[in-house]
């Protein structure tokens, strides 16, 4: 039993002034493996202090020595390989699989890619009568989720960081041993007191906090569009600058071809790897009508190929879903999905957990896009299929969504590919398998919030511009 005692406040481990504590279970066996104290009001107003102390002296420190001391903190945390793994696998239920390079080599990449960009970052530009500094903003409040514990931390606390910025960390309570290790590596090149803080907690209680806080001038939050909107309402009183990172519900457009097959594993790898609780997951995938047959049975052949079990087994695909909350959610739009009319062509309602919290992937055909399957947010391995008829009637499905984070396209002709991807809202589209970039920046439109992370637009983020006129 991992027993957490203290919190990261003002450069020091201690205990907090609160006095509960959440017992953390593992996913894939339903036992409590980990317990961690819950910080109160008091916590919070303690570490808001302290990084608006801090401000005022790690926003003078030079660009250079900044970059340095994430140079060396990177160095430090790739050491915790190992140790990130098991525990992804434990408070998430992560398979190593996917979770060695998904939540760990990538997110060391993530942070190399931050430093390179920084290094070449301009803090000052002149124009032609004026000089714009870009300067930090001041005490940032980084809201994380579940789903991605590291991911979701290193996009928001090394740029603000690296931009002179002071940090309140509060990471999700289900998931916050990995931040632990994160706040580690910081302590141990010697970042500055109050620098970063964490707090672990309740969001309905620490976020309304960080939100109104006065001395918080930045809030940013990954999660659901519907904590998004409750925590730009809080933020609005004091005109915090926000960065919201919502929901979605992507399309991936099949394009008339000969061969699916070459568009199968960026699907897979979206949809099913990692249970399906990514934001950006490929969830409606709309195909030419005509091979809808041929296509429902290569997803069948493919998705018979995955295996779903123990998460610390290296040939499992797929680990468990993160809780017994998320398992019931699923679970009802499963079942809603068979009440609505959805064909099944592969998986189906999970029976009552016993083990774990494990459900199939699952594949629903002849979805209508005015399903709620296909318009609703499941963060599950479950896929929608769409059929359509014409390439404009594909791009009308696509665009007709309350979401617009990501999207991708499929097909054998790439100028066909890209002008389809051109007409899409959303905030980014993969073309035939492509990667994600982490120079260039991430996020969504519409409901999918606003805001962007990665590269030199995710630096951006966490500055404001001063113009300084000079005749």
């Amino acid at each position: 039993m991992i027993k957490v005692e203290k919190i990261y406040l003002n450069g020091a481990w201690v205990r907090p002034h609160g006095s509960e504590r959440a017992a953390l279970e593992n996913p894939a066996t339903r036992v409590h493996f980990a317990s961690v104290p819950l910080c109160d009001e008091t916590d919070a107003l303690a570490a808001v202090e302290g990084a608006a102390k801090a401000f005022l002296q790690w926003s003078r420190t030079p660009f250079a020595e900044r970059i340095e001391r994430m140079e060396r903190m990177l160095t430090v945390f790739e050491s915790m390989h190992d140790e990130i793994v098991k525990l992804e696998a434990k408070e998430l239920g992560a398979p190593v699989f996917f979770s060695r390079y998904a939540h760990c080599q990538r997110q060391f990449e993530r942070i190399r890619a931050f430093i390179d960009a920084a290094r070449e970052f301009k803090c000052c530009e002149r124009f032609r009568a004026s000089t714009v500094l870009r300067e930090p903003i001041g005490v940032v409040a980084a809201i994380t989720p579940w789903n991605y514990p590291i991911g979701q931390i290193v996009q928001k606390v090394v740029p603000a960081v690296l931009m002179g910025n002071t940090v309140v960390l509060k990471p999700s309570t289900n998931t916050p041993l990995t931040a632990l290790l994160l706040l580690q590596a910081f302590e141990k090149v010697g970042f500055p007191a109050g620098v970063v803080n964490l707090l672990i907690g309740r969001g309905s209680e620490l976020g309304r906090i960080l939100c109104t806080h006065p001395k918080v001038a930045m809030v940013s939050f990954t999660g659901s569009t519907d904590v998004g909107r409750d925590i730009a309402r809080l933020a609005s009183h004091s005109v915090k600058r926000l960065a919201l990172e919502l929901g979605g519900k992507s399309p991936y457009i099949w394009l008339k071809s000969r061969d699916y097959r070459a568009a199968v594993p960026k699907l897979v790898s979206s949809i099913f790897y990692n249970s399906g609780q990514t934001c950006t997951a490929l969830s409606r995938l709309i195909v030419p009508e005509e091979d809808l047959a041929d296509i429902e049975a290569l997803l069948k052949e493919e998705v018979a190929k995955l295996k779903v079990g123990d998460p610390m087994d290296p040939d499992t695909h797929l680990g468990p879903v993160a809780s017994r909350s998320q398992f019931e959610t699923v679970k009802s739009y499963i079942e809603l999905g068979i009440r609505e009319g959805a064909r099944l062509v592969c998986g189906g309602v999970p029976e009552a957990p016993q083990k774990g919290y494990f459900i199939a992937p699952t594949v629903f055909s002849d979805v209508k896009n005015t399903m709620r399957i296909a318009r609703e947010e499941i963060f599950g391995p479950v896929l929608c299929v769409i059929p359509y008829r014409t390439v404009d009637e594909a791009v009308e499905i696509a665009n007709d969504s309350d979401y617009g984070l990501s999207a991708a396209v499929y097909g054998e002709n790439r100028e066909a590919c890209l002008e389809v991807a051109a007409r899409l809202e959303s905030g980014g589209v993969y073309i035939n398998g492509a990667h994600r970039d982490d120079t260039a920046p991430f996020g969504g439109c519409k409901q999918s919030g606003y805001g962007r992370e990665g590269g030199r637009e995710g630096l951006l983020e966490f500055t404001q511009a001063k113009t300084i006129y000079d005749n």
